[in-house]
């Protein structure tokens, strides 16, 4: 990671703030609406991947005339969708909110900053869609480079989780930013409002979340919201409380 200046340090020390915050608004509403619809997603996403791995092995059992064929591919299939849920959560989540990513930041921004919730522009499905399919492949491309030396580090104990806080935190950082920045930035090469050292340290820290239970359900709509607060802190939005 780059060289923290002075002003870099002094920007992190208000994410203590905008996870905290975010947290308070756990249950606005709005907030509890977008939680239920991405969980909902979410599961149900991954509930299609293991009954898709079922009804696939349980077919090649069958076709090879393996005795209990579909028992024996349901058990695999509930074996591997749920380590494969583990693998695959992140990803499926924060795709998820990229759709939901809208009402998260509007809902924090008419709570603490309406002036900015009403310059904000509107964006389209298809660009929620395009952002959505974009940082999704970002994040598959970079698990995949990632997860050879991730097997390696298997032996350590620690290497492997490591790696992937750090791969996954260097992603989430900047997808959780572009959630807010968007939807108020007034050029595509508008000059990017958080540090890539806080950046890097909001990601993993929602990175961190995810891997915890039930946490990790939430995790997603905790990092929009305090995304929300850290950009608007940055472009000294006036908080309305």
């Amino acid at each position: 990671m780059a060289h923290v200046s002075a002003a870099q340090a002094l920007q992190m020390l208000s994410l203590p703030t905008a996870l905290a915050r975010a947290f308070a608004q756990l249950t606005d509403p709005a907030i509890l609406r977008v939680l239920a619809k991405s969980m909902l997603l979410t599961l149900a996403v991954l509930g299609l991947l293991g009954f898709g791995a079922w009804y696939l092995l349980a077919g090649v059992l069958d076709r090879w005339d393996v005795s209990y064929g579909g028992e024996l591919g349901a058990l695999v299939a509930v074996v591997l969708t749920a380590i494969g849920g583990w693998l695959l959560f992140r990803l499926v989540a924060l795709a998820v909110l990229q759709f939901f990513a809208d009402e998260v930041v509007q809902a924090v921004e008419a709570r603490h900053y309406p002036a900015a919730l009403a310059s904000a522009r509107s964006i389209g499905w298809k660009e929620e869609l395009r952002n959505s399919m974009r940082s999704t492949l970002r994040a598959v491309i970079a698990n995949l480079v990632a997860a050879p030396f991730a097997i390696a580090l298997l032996v350590t104990g620690v290497g492997t989780p490591i790696l992937f806080l750090l791969v996954n935190g260097w992603l989430l950082g900047r997808e959780l930013q572009d959630m807010v920045w968007l939807r108020h930035a007034v050029r595509d090469d508008s000059a990017q409002p958080l540090g890539a050292p806080l950046r890097f340290v909001l990601g993993a820290s929602v990175a961190g979340l995810l891997i915890i239970p039930f946490v990790n359900l939430l995790a997603p709509v905790i990092g929009a919201a305090a995304a929300t607060h850290l950009v608007h802190g940055r472009k000294g939005t006036r908080h309305a409380n």
